[in-house]
């Protein structure tokens, strides 16, 4: 599943398109109507932890009203310009113009809001589809399904793959516990890790730690050297406060590496020897009623904390 950084990517592939209109709407999508997009304008794009929040309208405002067809084509390619490889569409809408649907306003004042959750291999694209990397087990080289495919008067279109698509009255907002939110709350997310559960359950919660997933909890456990099953009541502030820190400084460098098309660099992740050259531990770990999630660790590097040595640490 998409992290809270990699969402913030998509964020900025959606952000160029505030204010612009929807001029056909295709893919394959139950969840909602596709209609209800048509002659829409896009008038705000927001993250918040591992959703994406479009908000859509019946007209535009003069702050976000686009600019003309010749300037949001400039410094974009031929290639990117054209789109007379669409895939076929769903439904279609003609353009009006934002002041005729200025008169609509004072009947549906609000803008409506799409919530998009990407699940396992979620993505967004631009003036492009995605293509079959290899065949499945049938030997089929079968390009994926767009859930759902946005076209707008520039020319331009947005792709959604692997997202679940809801309407929403606003976005879920609860910034203190984004962690890659300006407002993030430390000692917030320091009560939360030292309750008496193990870190790695805690982490993973999006009540406490929204944005962070199995990845980024894997790497910063490791980067702290804790143990992902030791309870956070055994551990002492500091280590805690370090894990927190970790956890701010390792997603902002996920985030700048994805805004710059550069690999991220894993510590354990996925990793069969730790860099000291020990043997890596990878087994499922979750909540007894919940979801297991695989976890790397080095069990001489992230050595487990058990009750009888925080009793003794605090003698």
């Amino acid at each position: 599943m998409p992290e809270g950084p990699t969402v913030r990517r998509f964020s900025s592939l959606v952000s160029p398109f505030v204010g612009q209109q929807v001029v056909k709407v295709g893919g394959r999508t139950k969840q909602i109507a596709l209609q209800d997009l048509m002659g829409q304008w896009i008038q705000d794009c927001q993250v918040h932890g591992k959703n994406l929040y479009v908000a859509f309208g019946c007209s535009v405002t003069h702050e976000t009203a686009p600019a003309d067809a010749q300037e949001l084509d400039e410094g974009k390619t031929p290639e990117e310009k054209s789109s007379n490889d669409y895939p076929p569409t769903d439904a279609t809408s003609t353009s009006t113009s934002p002041l005729s649907s200025l008169e609509h306003e004072e009947e549906n004042p609000r803008c409506k809001w799409l919530r998009f959750h990407f699940v396992l291999y979620g993505s967004i694209r631009v003036n492009e589809f995605a293509r079959a990397r290899q065949g499945n087990k049938r030997g089929d080289w079968r390009d994926p399904t767009p859930r759902l495919i946005l076209h707008f008067t520039s020319g331009d279109f947005l792709v959604f793959y692997n997202c679940r698509i809801h309407w929403c009255s606003s976005p879920h907002v609860e910034p203190t516990c984004d962690i890659l939110s300006v407002e993030f709350d430390k000692e917030k997310a320091l009560r939360a890790l030292s309750s008496p559960r193990p870190v790695c359950v805690t982490l993973m919660d999006q009540q406490h730690f929204s944005g962070v997933g199995n990845i980024i909890k894997n790497e910063i456990l490791f980067l702290a050297q804790v143990h992902p099953l030791t309870l956070g009541s055994l551990l002492a502030t500091n280590t805690l406060r370090a894990l927190i820190d970790h956890a701010v400084s390792f997603t902002a460098q996920w985030l700048s590496n994805q805004m710059q098309k550069e690999p991220l660099h894993y510590h354990i992740y996925m990793k069969e020897y730790c860099e000291k050259g020990h043997k890596v531990v990878k087994e499922s770990i979750g909540p007894p009623c919940g979801l297991k999630r695989l976890t790397w660790y080095c069990p001489t590097c992230q050595e487990q904390v058990q009750p009888e040595d925080s009793a003794q640490a605090s003698t």
